[in-house]
């Protein structure tokens, strides 16, 4: 069955749709009905009856006024005590009607049955008195026909039988003193059946001056007058008093008031029966019955009620939990055509403010509302908190009277109108638009959240997600778009607050008067300067995310060219924002990366080659700038907050720290995700090959940055961290042995490296080192020697592994290596008698064994001579003159070939003396002879003399 939307199938009556409910009087008075000045609706008991629902209180209270009238017990005294609006007068109102009517009980609105359920055949009509508290001035004498009246037990007589009754009270009336018990019990008596209904006392007897009479009496006789009716009226069984109270001490007024309604209350507290009428879950059909016609389509009410009920069962915990009770399904068909939340908020949340009325606000506001929505052309299903209309002024004044000054200012920037940011945002996104998302999640929030900025002893502020989607979603949509329009109004409207994070289910929404912090942050954003704090915050980012790698020797963020050192560490240049990147622009990143291989300051720079530089995405850098911003303006609230100059309360304080917390987290993440492109200087980009410089773009959502830029520059080999010798041969062999030059210089092709963009980017000197160690190990790669003089290799080695990096070695091409090594290579000399033989670098050491000839020709005994007539050595004496460029490696292959092989022998007995020659043809220096001086002295030598 197609659902109808509400307007058709329930029809307003007629006084709401013409918008003339002002006039119709929904403040019952009593008074003005008891002098048939009333309104139809209140004065003609028929039309009262057929618009008022008796609630189970009512009906209670109707069956006891009915019993006592009939004489049939019935309590004598019943006090109404309820809030402000409670309907304590509507309720005098039927009682009224059921008294004096003018027509059949039949013909009375759900009186038939009360009649019935009391066991009476009929109620008989009665005199009835109304005392209404409003009606006069205690000191102002009123005329009733040609009877000068001054107190309310003269209008009590007066009321029950003319001039006849006010004569038995007439000297009490005149002095203004209360008249006995007896006298009041007489006049009831002879007037009943009877009722006394009493509204608004407190109003009147807070007048009286303190110990002081006035025409209408004095305080205390009136309280005895109070007294002595309600003990009168136990006296007479067809006799009744209703009376109504205040609940509330302001609505007694001022301490007056307070202490005339606790007097009153013990007055009546001797003989009452407390009465508290309409119940919340009544006030559906109160409110129905006042503002629509009976329903016309009863089925496409049920399809409307049942289709609701289905959506929330298939939402699921979205919702509140009351939604999957099968109760909440009878409370839509009961409060249809309004959402039963329209009503919880209402008589939950609004009746706790003072002045608001609980049953006569409730109805003039939704009659407004009614109004509006029905000209409007309304269609929704239900009248929903999400349907109010808060862009009409009248329907917005009704609940903003009740509200501290400001709250127009809120409606009609965040919540509704046409200037609202809820309207704007509909307008840019047509998902939000179709369904009002946006403008009904503020009004539902508004209608929760509004009574707490005024009633401070609230526990736990605002809606939270479940209720607020509840009074939006209708059938046939989804939560989904309410729950993402929320989101983003959380994100952009100045007056709306939450706690928690605004991700989770527990978050709780509200509206106040305050601009919100999101607001103050708003306005602080625009106070930062882009050059100095945005620029130091982002720094300080980059310090997270890329300033603690040990892949780089150095990071440097944001430094000028001058002060990036020139030197043979690796370094990571971060450049500043203005020198953004992408495919399509290029200039502003290559314009910065040039200038600072070039320069150094004022000087060129020479080793151009160790620089890798990071630079920021075009298309992120204004959510970056955005994100610093935000971090900025939540740390300046926090501190000023600490300081005293930012006055705000706890809850704000602690989502001012939250915020500044999740901005903190959110900078480094936006910071990586911006700075995305590595570009690095080549000689030839394979990309770019005018440019010089490749880019490569960074993995924004793995581990670390200082990780992703490590793999980034291993893996395309911007950067060499581990290097073979057939690579260094390859680049020997192409750019250094040729032309007939056959050795290279290795701390000159280091150099050559860190300057030269062609050249290898290796990591760091010891890259190279292990190289050459690796290489030298082998014949395969190079030969190498300490320098080079007359065609002659000092410390030449080919296929030796301990090799000395120091800034006289040489690699030497292996052809030309194995050549010389040949060239050189000593031959083998016969022996001859009578002259030992000196073994041979490859024959090994000779060393003495038993049987050898000693000096002199004498033989070990039991030695066989080794040649016959040779004399044994006894000793030996060695000198050798050693380069200073190779005197560290020389004296290791001496200590290792000859001292090591001497010491061999057990017996022998080694001496070595370590003689340093120094010519200083212009004279030492200070600084020398000093260096050297000290150094003699710790290490002990014999002579380390000056001259």
């Amino acid at each position: 069955m197609e659902m109808k939307p509400w307007r058709e199938v329930v029809v307003p009556h007629q006084d709401v749709l013409e918008g003339t409910f002002q006039q119709s009087e929904f403040a019952a008075d009593i008074t003005a009905v008891s002098t048939g000045r009333a309104s139809r609706e209140y004065q003609d008991a028929i039309a009262f009856f057929d618009r008022t629902f008796i609630t189970e209180g009512m009906a209670l209270l109707l069956t006891q006024v009915a019993q006592r009238l009939a004489g049939k017990a019935g309590e004598p005294v019943i006090q109404l005590q309820t809030a402000f609006g409670g309907g304590k007068t509507h309720t005098m109102l039927a009682v009224y009607h059921l008294a004096t009517r003018k027509c059949t009980l039949s013909e009375l609105a759900g009186i038939p049955a009360l009649v019935d359920k009391a066991g009476l055949m009929d109620v008989p009509q009665a005199r009835v008195a109304v005392l209404d508290g409003t009606a006069h001035a205690p000191g102002q004498p009123w005329k009733r026909s040609s009877q000068t009246v001054k107190t309310l037990w003269g209008e009590l007589a007066w009321q029950l039988g003319g001039a006849e009754a006010f004569a038995l009270v007439a000297q009490a009336d005149a002095t203004g003193t209360s008249p006995g018990k007896d006298v009041l019990r007489t006049l009831l008596e002879k007037y009943a059946p009877c009722v006394v209904l009493i509204d608004e006392l407190v109003a009147y007897v807070r007048q009286f001056p303190e110990s002081q009479a006035i025409s209408g009496g004095s305080y205390d006789s009136n309280l005895s007058f109070v007294q002595a009716l309600t003990e009168a009226v136990k006296q007479v069984p067809r006799a009744i008093v209703l009376a109504s109270l205040p609940e509330s001490d302001l609505e007694a007024g001022s301490q007056r008031g307070v202490a005339a309604l606790r007097a009153l209350e013990k007055t009546f507290g001797r003989v009452q029966a407390l009465w508290k009428p309409v119940a919340t879950e009544e006030a559906f059909e109160i409110v129905r019955r006042r503002l629509f016609e009976p329903v016309r389509d009863e089925k496409a009410r049920e399809a409307v009620c049942r289709a609701f009920a289905d959506i929330y069962i298939a939402e699921g915990v979205k919702l509140p939990a009351e939604t999957q009770e099968r109760r909440y399904y009878d409370r839509l068909l009961r409060a249809y055509p309004i959402h039963p939340e329209v009503f919880d908020r209402l008589y939950e949340d609004w009746t706790t403010i003072d002045g608001f009325q609980r049953t006569r606000g409730v109805l003039k506001l939704m009659a407004k509302v009614i109004y509006r929505l029905w000209k409007d052309d309304n269609k929704d299903l239900l009248i929903m908190p999400g349907s109010l209309p808060l862009h009409d002024g009248s329907s917005r004044n009704e609940l903003t009277y009740y509200l501290p000054a400001g709250w127009d200012a809120v409606i009609e920037r965040d919540i509704d109108g046409e200037r609202a940011e809820t309207t704007a945002l509909e307008s840019r996104e047509p998902r939000f638009g179709q369904v009002g998302a946006a403008r009904r999640i503020a009004r539902t929030i508004f209608l929760g959240s509004a009574p707490s900025s005024v009633v401070s002893k609230v526990a736990v502020r605002g809606l939270d997600r479940a209720h607020i989607i509840l009074g939006c979603l209708q059938p046939g949509q989804t939560s989904s778009v309410y729950a993402d329009a929320l989101g983003r109004l959380a994100d952009r409207l100045h007056y709306l607050n939450a706690s928690g994070d605004k991700g989770q289910d527990a978050t709780r929404f509200w509206f106040d008067t305050r601009a919100n912090l999101r607001r103050e942050m708003e306005d602080r954003k625009r106070r930062f300067d882009d050059r100095t704090e945005v620029r130091g915050k982002i720094a300080e980012a980059h310090k997270k995310t890329v300033g603690g790698t040990s892949f780089f020797d150095g990071v440097h963020i944001f430094t000028p060219h001058a002060d990036v050192p020139d030197d043979s560490a690796l370094r990571l240049v971060v450049l500043p924002p203005e020198a953004w990147y992408t495919k399509e622009e290029t200039r502003p990143a290559f314009d910065a990366v040039l200038d600072t291989i070039a320069k150094n300051g004022s000087k060129p720079r020479y080793r151009s080659n160790r620089l890798i530089f990071l630079a920021a995405d075009h298309g992120a850098l204004s959510r970056l700038n955005d994100v610093t911003r935000i971090a900025l303006a939540w740390a300046s609230i926090v501190d000023d907050v600490k300081e005293g100059k930012l006055n705000i309360d706890l809850l704000q304080k602690n989502q001012a720290e939250k915020e500044l917390k999740s901005a903190e987290d959110v900078l480094p993440r936006a910071v990586r995700e911006c700075y995305k492109w590595l570009l690095c200087p080549v000689q030839d980009a394979p990309t770019d090959p005018k440019s010089g410089i490749e880019a490569f773009a960074l993995n924004t959502t793995g581990g670390g940055a200082g990780a992703e830029i490590e793999r980034i520059c291993t893996d395309n080999e911007l950067v060499i961290a581990t290097w073979s010798p057939i690579h260094l041969r390859a680049e020997l062999k192409e750019l250094y042995w040729k032309g007939g030059q056959n050795t290279a210089n290795a701390a000159a092709f280091f150099e050559d490296t860190l300057r030269y963009l062609y050249m290898p980017r290796l990591k760091s000197r010891e890259v190279l080192a292990k190289a050459i160690q690796t290489g030298a190990a082998t014949k395969d790669f190079f030969g190498t020697a300490y320098g080079q003089a007359d065609g002659k290799f000092e410390g030449f080695a080919l296929g030796s592994g301990s090799v000395v990096f120091d800034d006289t070695l040489l690699l030497i091409e292996p052809e030309a290596a194995r050549v010389y090594e040949e060239s050189n290579r000593p031959k083998a000399q016969p022996a001859s008698t009578g002259q030992a033989v000196i073994p041979g670098p490859s024959s090994g050491p000779s060393y003495p064994s038993p049987g050898d000839t000693l000096a002199g020709g004498v033989v070990e005994p039991g030695a066989k001579p080794l040649t016959p007539g040779v004399a044994k050595a006894k000793s030996f004496f060695g000198a050798a003159e050693i380069a200073p460029a190779t005197a560290k490696m020389r004296l290791v292959q001496i200590a290792d070939e000859i001292v090591s092989v001497l010491a061999s022998d057990p017996n022998a007995n080694i001496r070595l003396i370590v003689e340093i020659s120094a010519e200083f043809p212009a004279g030492a220096s200070d600084g020398v002879r000093r260096a050297v001086s000290e150094n003699a002295r710790s290490l002990g030598l014999k002579t380390a003399d000056w001259e």
